[in-house]
């Protein structure tokens, strides 16, 4: 069974973090669907880290609307990341991107 490598690669951000981790346990060769699911794996717990840290936050103002516009910026970036890996497109985030393409490119062997 041929496995559709763009198809793949959307599978490794749609459930966000499980996801990633079980696409990038199953594929184990191809370097385009590893990124995407090295960059899912990486976005989604840096996003965890954040919204595990963001009430400890003081603030002035409400709470209820720093709360929306973080998560109208995730479902944001969630769905480019999506749209991106259906395109076909390796698509790099700052940073993250550049160290998910490093860790998921072929080894010299």
């Amino acid at each position: 069974m041929t496995r559709d490598p763009k198809l793949m690669a959307a599978l490794s951000y749609a459930l966000g973090l499980v996801s990633g981790i079980i696409v990038l346990a199953v594929e184990k060769h191809d370097p385009y669907v590893r990124f995407h699911a090295l960059q899912s794996v990486l976005v989604f717990t840096v996003i965890a880290l954040v919204s595990l840290l963001l009430p400890t936050l003081p603030l002035v103002g409400s709470w209820a609307l720093l709360r929306f516009l973080f998560l109208v910026g995730v479902v944001g970036l969630w769905l480019l990341l999506l749209v991106k890996a259906v395109q076909g497109e390796a698509y790099r985030l700052p940073y993250l991107g550049d160290v998910a393409a490093t860790y998921s490119a072929p080894s010299g062997r």
